[in-house]
């Protein structure tokens, strides 16, 4: 399947998610310096604006964990979940070698490893807008589409994340 995703991550994300029977909507947008700044720029609640995160999970493989903004990983959670001791975020360099993005276009479509994905359980049904595999452009589409079409996890894996 590598191979016959197309080397522009845009075009990657959007060929994965036409396969899988997802519509997307591609949304060109402005750089943004924070999740806050981007769900202003799209008119779009911080809640509906998913964080793909790449994790490494302690066998030295790597997973997807989609949470909403305004929340973030719940490390005692995940790693109750999978059982685990230890799981970590990888280096910038680490992840785009694990899916072929960067950081800031991150998503589990179009990945060049197809790895797990959890979702969060706090995602709501409707409308959600994810990385879409190049900077300047976000991916909206449905959640309950996106989760049966990425066979992901739904586990409660987040929490509020702290006021700053």
């Amino acid at each position: 399947m590598n191979e016959q995703l197309p080397a522009n991550g845009l075009e990657r994300m959007k060929s994965d998610a036409l396969n899988r029977g997802i519509e997307v909507a591609v949304i060109s947008r402005q750089p943004a310096g924070s999740l806050p700044e981007a769900a202003s720029l799209m008119g779009v609640e911080i809640r509906e604006v998913i964080k793909s995160l790449v994790v490494r999970h302690k066998d030295g493989s790597f997973f997807f964990a989609l949470i909403p903004g305004g929340r973030t990983i719940s490390w005692p959670k995940l790693r109750a979940l999978l059982g685990v001791n230890k799981l970590s975020l990888p280096r910038p360099e680490v992840a785009l070698a694990a899916t072929g993005y960067e950081r800031g276009t991150i998503t589990p479509f179009g990945s060049t490893t197809p790895w797990p994905v959890f979702v969060d359980a706090s995602i709501s049904a409707g409308r959600v807008i994810l990385g879409a595999g190049a900077h300047g452009y976000s991916a909206s589409m449905d959640s309950t589409q996106m989760i049966a079409a990425l066979r992901a996890t739904v586990a409660d894996i987040s929490e509020v994340e702290a006021e700053h």
